[in-house]
């Protein structure tokens, strides 16, 4: 027997309410998420103050508190997204992680020196690395929070001239010179992070113009600070 036309497009109903419900449900949570993500960006342009960065364990301490919130924000979408739905519903908190990678990316720098990799990203976000883990930290979600990184770097740069630590651009310039080497190593055919990688090659121009600027002007001194991370 045919099925009457109403039954089938009730049952379509169905499931696109559902669908919306979920929705709105992901919309909540990344509410939340992203506004610890904004607490934790205010936290961290006190780097860009005077005597800003004398500060900078206490900065990044108060900066990882507020992750704790985000990762049980992570958490109540890993038990609410299916391991194979990830991608459908991935826009909706694509641009907050990716802005949350570059967060923890330079928590990570200002307290080591060094490159965040993909597995310290995740682990301080509360999700896997791994697609067939569940719940992830998306490749080119990770790429790109690194090239944000390379804005901010580029801007810390100048400031840090402007309240005279002449030697603070000479190791941020290295930083982001290997940073955009190893951008230089992909094949990148997201339109996006190709537009960005654009953009990177002028933060490494710009810090390059303020080492030139110091060089010229007789300031460059003759040795980078020893990074946050290094010191006993």
């Amino acid at each position: 027997m045919t099925q009457p036309i109403d039954s089938i497009f009730s049952s379509f109903q169905e499931y696109l309410n559902s669908d919306q419900d979920l929705r709105e449900e992901i919309r909540t949570i990344m509410k939340d998420i992203e506004q610890s993500s904004r607490e934790i960006l205010t936290i961290l342009q006190k780097i860009h103050n005077d005597g800003g960065l004398q500060e900078v364990s206490g900065i990044c301490k108060q900066a990882r508190n507020l992750l704790v919130p985000i990762q049980e924000g992570y958490a109540k979408l890993s038990e609410k997204i299916a391991h194979q739905m990830y991608y459908r519903y991935h826009d909706h908190w694509r641009f907050g992680t990716q802005r949350l990678t570059f967060l923890v990316a330079l928590i990570i720098y200002l307290e080591t020196g060094k490159l965040a990799n993909r597995e310290e990203v995740a682990v301080a976000l509360g999700i896997k690395t791994e697609r067939e883990s569940g719940f992830h930290l998306d490749l080119e979600d990770y790429l790109s929070g690194l090239l944000q990184l390379s804005s901010e770097l580029s801007r810390l740069a100048v400031n840090s001239v402007t309240y005279g630590d002449y030697a603070r651009p000479l190791e941020l310039s290295r930083f982001v010179t290997e940073l955009n080497a190893g951008f230089r190593l992909l094949n990148l055919k997201n339109d996006n992070l190709r537009k960005r990688f654009d953009a990177l090659k002028y933060d490494v121009k710009k810090i390059e113009e303020v080492v030139y600027d110091l060089t010229i002007r007789g300031l460059k001194p003759q040795s980078a600070p020893t990074p946050q991370g290094d010191k006993e």
